[in-house]
C-alpha cells in the first residue's frame, strides 16, 4: 500500500500541474474580476483567502498570482492585495494611474517601499501578468517579481512563525479595511512554503461566494464576485431605459457608445464609463418604422425613414438634427437591414415588410448629394424577406445577409416561411451570390438586425430567436462565412417579440472585446423600453479558445497518455491489496457468516453515484418521495414550479431518462393540451417551455433541448444527481448486482414511493412499473445470495415491505432469517403483523400458518 500511496501522490501532482498550467487550452477563460469604482462601495469585489482565520508559516513562503486589468474604466486606483502581518503591519501592492511616477507601488506600514514599477499598457490590459512576492525570513527581506524584474526590500524585521491575513480587493478587516480597488482580474493564486506548494486557488468557479482551494481545501470567501467564466457565457443585463414614443438605436464601436434616439432627446450610454448622458433637443417626429445608424466613416449619427426618402443627421455641437421628419403613415419597410459603404459613400437599405408584403428592393442614400435611388441588382435571386441579419466588411464593400422570413412572391398570403440562406452582396457590381443554406437544428428561427463579421477568420456572430413566440429568447450563434454549419454560444436573452412593436440588434466593442445586445419593445401606451446586455468575447466555443485547444492538442494528448499510465499502475497496486483483504474478510464465505453488510460495502466497488445527504443539496432532482429540485447554489426551487410547469417538467424528464429520446411536440400536446386547438396548444407549449427553461437556468449541467425534434433534457450526470437515473442503472443490470448497489437502491427509495404526492393519468404506468421493478430487484438479489447471510436477508426483506407490506416472499425470507438467528419471537411477530395486514387488504385470512412458512 505504500507503493499505492506514492503512485497516488505522483498522479495528484501530475494532474495539478496539467490542469493549472493548461486550463485555458482545455476549457474557457476563467478567473475573478473585481467590480471597482464603477459601482457603489458596498457592491465592490473582495477576496479573503482565509475567512475567520489567518495563514501561518514556519519557513520562507511566497505568494504568486496572475493579474490583468479591465479595459474602459474611468478610475484605476486602489489596493490589489493587502498582506497583514500578525494583525499589526500591512504590506500592500497598490496601483495609481494618476501618479507621474511608477504606477505600481509596494507600501509597508505607512511608507512607500523602494519597490515601484510599471507594466506596459497593452500587456497589462490584454494579457495575464504573473506577480510573485517572496518572504525570505533567513535574510530578512521581501523579493518582488513582476514577470520581468526582481525587486528587493530588506531590513523589515520579518519573523518566522508569523501569521498573515491575505486580502485582495475590498475588505473590512479591522483597521485595514478599504474599498479602493482598481478594475482588475485575478487567477491562479499559489502559496508555497519552502518551495513546496501549500495552497492553490485557481479561481475557476462559475458562480457562488466561495473560491475553492484544491490542495488543502482551505476555501476562500468572495464578496460581490464577478466570475470571468460566467462573463464569457452569461449575458449581463447592464441597463434599461424607457422613452416616450418611437425610438431608434445606433452604436459607435470605436467610442463604445450606444445612442437611443427619442422624440425629445438623445440618450447616450458609454460602455467605457458605464454612464448615461442625456441631451434634449427640439421635438423630432419619429414615424413608426423609423431607424437610426452611426456612420463609422464620417462619425455622424443618422436617422432615416425610407418611405419618405428622408434622412437627417445629428450635430453634436449644436445638439440638433439638421432636418425634421414629416409625420407620415406606418412604414412599408419594417425590420429592413442597412449598412454604410465607403466605396461610394452611401447608405444601403435591403428588404423589409409592410402591409402584408415582403420586400427585396435595394435602396441607396448618397451622403455627398443627399439623393436617393434604387439599385439595379444582378446575380442570384434575393428572396423578399424581413427579420434578416446583415453584417458588412470593414470598408462596407461587401455585405452578408443571413436568413429571415418571407417567400419568393413577397405576398404574405402565399405560404411564407423561414429563410436560412446566406447571401453575399458586393457594392462594386451590385451582385447577389447565394453562398449556402444553413443546416438548421431544431426550432425555426429569425434573426436580430445585425451580424458581427470577422473579416480575418471569415466568421460571423448573430442573434436568433423563434419569431412565433411572444415570450421568446435571443440566442447568440457563431458560424462560418464559407460553410453552412453554426453553433450556439452563450446563454439566452429574454426577448418579448411583438413583430412590428419589437426590435433587436447586435453590436461588438473591438477595444473591450464584448458583444452588446439591445432589445426594444413599444407598448400600447406608446412608450419604448430599451434593454441592454453585454457578453465578453470570446463566448464559449469562440475562436480564441478553439485556437488555443488546437495549439495545445499534442501536449494534451501526451499528458493524458502519461496520466492514464499512472492511473493503471495505481489501479493494479490497489487491486492486489484489495484482493488480499477480500480473501481474508469476504463475508460471503460460509466459514465466516457473522460479517455484516457494512463489511460488504468496504470491498465491493460500484459505478452507481451516491447522493450524500450530509452535504448541501446542489444540482439535484429527487423523484422518490416528494418531488424536490435544487439549483446550483443548493436552493430548493420546487416551489417555483406551477402545477402545469411541474407536469411539463416531469413528463419530459421521465420520457428522457426512461426512454432516452424524450417526446415530440405532438405527444406533449396530446398529454397536456388535448382540449386545445392546434394553434392554442402550440402557443401554450411555447409559453410554458420558455418558463421552464428560465427555471432550469438556475441549475448547472441540466438543459432542455429540441435539437433532435424531440423535447428532452441534456443532463450531465457527473455533476447533476437524479435519483431516478441511478435507480434505472441499478435495476437494469441485475447480473451485476452487489450489496453496495442494493444499499444505494435503498438509499434512493427510503425517501418514499415514486412521486408519492403527485397523481397524473400518464404517470400511473411509471409508478406501477417502478414499484414492481424495485421489489423484483430485491427478490432477485435475495434468492442469489448465500443462505447463511441472515442479517442481510432481514434487512433486504424490510426494503421490500417498504413497497409491498403483504409481499409473501419477503415475509418468508424474513421469518426464516430471524429464526436462523435465534430470534424466534421476532419471527413470530413478523408473521402476525403480516397476516393482520393481509386480512385488512384482501378481506380474507392468509392460508398458511407460521410453521408452514418456516418449512
Amino acid at each position: 500500500m505504500k507503493l499505492g500511496r506514492r503512485i497516488f501522490k505522483t498522479i495528484a501532482c501530475f494532474f495539478f500541474t496539467f490542469i493549472v498550467f493548461n486550463y485555458d487550452s482545455l476549457g474557457q477563460s476563467y478567473g475573478l474580476a473585481f467590480a471597482s469604482h464603477e459601482v457603489y462601495q458596498d457592491k465592490r469585489t473582495g477576496l479573503d483567502l482565509s475567512p475567520g482565520k489567518t495563514l501561518c508559516f514556519n519557513d520562507n513562503f511566497d505568494i504568486s498570482f496572475d493579474l490583468s486589468f479591465i479595459v474602459n474604466r474611468k478610475t484605476y486606483f486602489g489596493y490589489i492585495v493587502r498582506i497583514i502581518e500578525d494583525d499589526k503591519r500591512n504590506i500592500d501592492l497598490v496601483y495609481d494611474a494618476q501618479t507621474k511616477f511608477k504606477h505600481f507601488n509596494v507600501i509597508i506600514g505607512e511608507r512607500f517601499s523602494k519597490i515601484s514599477f510599471d507594466i506596459e499598457r497593452d500587456q497589462l490590459f490584454n494579457s495575464w501578468n504573473n506577480i510573485r512576492v517572496k518572504f525570505d525570513f533567513d535574510h530578512d527581506r521581501i523579493l518582488f517579481y513582476n514577470g520581468k524584474t526582481m525587486f528587493v526590500e530588506s531590513g523589515l524585521h520579518l519573523k518566522k512563525n508569523s501569521c498573515y491575513k491575505i486580502l485582495f480587493g475590498t475588505n473590512n478587516y479591522r483597521q485595514f479595511q478599504s474599498t479602493d480597488i482598481p478594475p482588475m482580474k485575478l487567477r491562479n493564486i499559489l502559496i508555497k512554503e519552502n518551495s513546496k506548494l501549500k495552497y492553490n486557488w485557481p479561481l475557476s468557479e462559475e458562480s457562488g461566494l466561495t473560491a475553492h482551494e484544491v490542495v488543502n481545501q482551505n476555501d476562500a470567501a468572495v464578496v460581490n464576485p464577478v466570475w470571468v467564466t460566467a462573463m464569457h457565457r452569461d449575458w449581463q443585463s447592464v441597463q434599461s431605459i424607457t422613452v416616450n414614443g418611437v425610438a431608434g438605436i445606433a452604436f459607435d464601436p470605436l467610442q463604445e457608445q450606444l445612442y437611443v434616439i427619442a422624440s425629445d432627446s438623445l440618450h447616450n450610454y458609454s460602455f467605457k464609463e458605464a454612464l448615461w448622458k442625456n441631451t434634449s433637443y427640439n421635438k423630432l417626429d419619429l414615424n413608426q418604422g423609423n431607424q437610426s445608424i452611426f456612420n463609422p466613416f464620417d462619425h455622424r449619427l443618422y436617422s432615416f425613414f425610407v418611405d419618405q426618402k428622408f434622412a437627417t443627421k445629428y450635430n453634436f455641437q449644436t445638439h440638433n438634427w439638421d432636418k425634421k421628419f414629416k409625420v407620415g403613415p406606418i412604414t412599408d419597410y419594417w425590420h429592413l437591414n442597412k449598412f454604410f459603404s465607403l466605396v461610394d459613400s452611401s447608405l444601403y437599405f435591403l428588404g423589409g415588410y409592410g402591409h402584408l408584403v415582403y420586400k427585396n428592393k435595394i435602396q441607396r442614400y448618397h451622403l455627398n448629394t443627399a439623393t436617393w435611388d434604387t439599385v439595379n441588382v444582378k446575380g442570384d435571386f434575393f428572396m423578399p424577406r424581413y427579420l434578416s441579419a446583415l453584417g458588412a466588411t470593414s470598408k462596407g464593400d461587401t455585405a452578408y445577409i443571413l436568413g429571415g422570413y418571407g417567400n419568393s412572391s413577397g405576398l404574405q398570403i402565399l405560404n411564407p416561411q423561414n429563410i436560412y440562406d446566406m447571401m453575399r452582396f458586393t457594392v462594386k457590381d451590385g451582385a447577389f451570390k447565394k453562398l449556402f443554406v444553413l443546416k438548421v437544428k431544431g426550432e425555426d428561427f429569425a434573426l436580430a438586425n445585425s451580424l458581427v463579421i470577422d473579416d480575418k477568420t471569415k466568421t460571423y456572430y448573430g442573434l436568433i430567436f423563434p419569431q412565433h413566440k411572444y415570450n421568446s429568447t435571443l440566442q447568440l450563434i457563431k458560424g462560418s462565412l464559407t460553410k453552412p454549419s453554426y453553433e450556439m454560444v452563450g446563454s439566452a436573452i429574454p426577448y418579448l417579440f411583438h413583430d412590428t412593436h419589437s426590435f433587436a440588434d447586435l453590436y461588438y466593442c473591438p477595444v473591450s472585446k464584448r458583444f452588446i445586445a439591445v432589445t426594444l419593445l413599444r407598448s400600447e401606451n406608446n412608450q419604448t423600453k430599451i434593454n441592454i446586455y453585454t457578453l465578453l468575447s470570446p463566448p464559449y466555443g469562440g475562436p480564441e479558445i478553439a485556437h488555443e485547444v488546437k495549439n495545445n492538442r499534442a501536449w494534451y494528448l501526451g499528458g493524458a497518455f502519461a496520466a492514464i499510465t499512472l492511473l493503471f499502475l495505481f489501479y493494479v497496486s490497489r487491486r492486489k491489496g484489495t484482493s488480499k483483504k477480500s480473501a481474508e474478510t469476504n463475508p460471503l464465505q460460509p466459514t465466516n457468516p457473522s460479517n455484516t453488510v457494512t463489511e460488504h460495502v468496504k470491498v465491493v466497488k460500484s459505478e452507481i453515484s451516491e447522493f450524500n445527504h450530509a452535504n448541501e443539496f446542489k444540482n439535484a432532482i429527487l423523484l422518490f418521495g416528494d418531488l424536490q429540485v435544487f439549483d446550483a447554489e443548493g436552493a430548493d426551487i420546487t416551489k417555483h414550479f406551477t402545477p402545469l410547469i411541474k407536469e411539463l417538467f416531469l413528463v419530459i424528464l421521465l420520457y428522457t431518462i426512461r426512454w432516452g429520446r424524450g417526446l415530440s411536440s405532438e405527444k406533449l400536446n396530446e398529454i397536456l393540451w388535448y382540449d386545445k386547438s392546434v394553434k392554442s396548444a402550440r402557443n401554450n407549449r411555447s409559453v410554458n417551455i420558455a418558463k421552464l427553461k428560465a427555471l432550469l437556468d438556475k441549475m448547472d449541467h441540466c438543459h432542455l433541448s429540441n435539437d433532435t425534434g424531440y423535447w428532452k433534457f441534456d443532463i450531465d450526470y457527473q455533476h447533476t444527481y437524479v435519483d431516478y437515473h441511478n435507480y434505472l442503472n441499478i435495476i437494469n443490470d441485475k447480473k451485476e448486482l452487489d450489496i453496495q448497489k442494493i444499499k444505494c437502491l435503498s438509499e434512493i427509495t427510503q425517501r418514499g414511493n415514486f412521486l408519492s404526492n403527485i397523481e397524473y393519468e400518464w404517470l400511473d404506468t411509471f409508478k406501477s412499473e417502478t414499484s414492481n421493478e424495485i421489489i423484483d430487484t430485491y427478490l432477485h438479489f435475495a434468492n442469489s445470495q448465500a443462505p447463511n447471510d441472515f442479517k442481510f436477508l432481514v434487512e433486504l426483506s424490510n426494503f421490500i415491505f417498504h413497497f409491498d407490506p403483504v409481499n409473501e416472499e419477503a415475509m418468508v425470507i424474513k421469518c426464516k432469517a430471524l429464526s436462523a438467528l435465534g430470534k424466534h419471537s421476532l419471527a413470530k411477530n413478523t408473521f402476525e403483523s403480516f397476516i393482520k395486514e393481509y386480512r385488512i387488504i384482501y378481506g380474507e385470512e392468509f392460508k398458511k400458518d407460521f410453521h408452514a412458512v418456516l418449512v
